[in-house]
């Protein structure tokens, strides 16, 4: 499939982990106590991945748990309005979707405040897991916040494990939310305990610091990371680009100058992005000009999607990613 072409993959590429809903201040700049007001957005990392996906003309499908509430409803509406598969949702009747409330900084930064205790992701069960969907994934993508408690860490393991044996290409973006860990080890711990599963691993810069710790964002830095089974590793530098390194060769690939609004869901828009052009052709991992080609292209979604206030509604389409790459920005 060429990169710049609109044809559609028909790979599945299965999202899994948590979906909630941010709500995000009226007015940037200012702390949750001076916000004047909140506009609620739709989020969650794997759940942005999902949409960006099939904003793209990829298929995806999402697997999480929601609230049996109307926030959880919501959610479900949203994931099938974007057509992203739902047959993977499950819903509680017990706890409620979880939220979050999202500083917006003045450079387009966020902070968090969570509201899970327990919320209705961190309850998904291995025996609620849609397998026959799961066995179907090209691509099975995740993050770290399934593996903070049980029974979601074992439910996380559990569908890793038949997604990998069914021959699945494993994505681990670990999306670290510190606020969410009971402390920086067990966070550090947790998200390394699977890191040797992943065919491909995105982090970002201050992941990389985070995970190594060194403040150094330098080859040596992320080679540390590096693990025999991986094809890919990824560091994104937000608007500088990201570096790729696989076992053959290594490199980066320059970002593009936007006006930033909104960082949020700019890691998802770029993972599905590269998900989206590697489900049907996984040789361009092994292939460092069309790898390039790929890894720009996921570069104009992550930017494009920081000029817009919230995740989903940013999330590029094919014809704007292709605008800004014509565009040379």
């Amino acid at each position: 499939m060429a990169v710049n072409g609109s044809a559609l993959s028909s790979g599945l590429i299965v999202s899994f982990g948590e979906m909630l809903i941010d709500f995000v201040p009226t007015v940037s700049g200012v702390s949750l106590a001076e916000a004047p007001g909140f506009l609620k957005a739709p989020g969650g990392a794997p759940a942005n991945v999902a949409i960006a996906v099939t904003r793209l003309g990829g298929k995806s499908a999402f697997v999480g748990k929601l609230g049996d509430d109307e926030f959880g409803h919501m959610l479900a509406g949203i994931l099938k309005t974007n057509g992203v598969q739902a047959d993977g949702i499950n819903f509680d009747k017990g706890a409620r979707t979880a939220l979050a409330f999202v500083t917006l900084r003045a450079d387009g930064e966020r902070e968090f405040m969570f509201y899970r205790n327990p919320s209705a992701d961190m309850l998904l069960t291995p025996d609620e897991l849609n397998l026959d969907l799961i066995r179907s994934a090209k691509v099975f993508h995740y993050g770290s916040i399934s593996l903070i408690v049980e029974p979601c860490r074992s439910a996380h393991l559990k569908a890793m494990e038949v997604a990998k044996e069914a021959g699945a290409l494993l994505s681990y973006d670990p999306n670290l939310r510190l606020p969410l860990w009971s402390s920086e080890e067990e966070a550090r711990k947790q998200i390394k305990s699977i890191w040797n599963y992943a065919d491909v691993i995105k982090v970002s810069d201050v992941e990389l610091e985070f995970l190594t710790g060194s403040n150094k964002i330098d080859d040596e830095s992320a080679m540390s990371l590096w693990h025999p089974n991986l094809k890919l590793l990824l560091v994104t530098l937000g608007e500088k680009g990201c570096n790729y390194y696989t076992k053959k060769f290594h490199g980066s690939v320059g970002g593009f100058h936007v006006k930033t609004v909104d960082t949020t869901g700019a890691g998802d828009s770029f993972v599905g992005a590269l998900l989206t052009k590697i489900v049907d052709d996984q040789a361009i991992l092994e292939d460092e000009a069309r790898l390039k080609e790929v890894l720009r292209f996921s570069c104009a979604c992550g930017a494009i999607t920081t000029t817009k206030k919230g995740a989903i509604p940013a999330l590029p389409t094919e014809s704007e990613a292709l605008t800004l790459l014509k565009g040379g920005a």
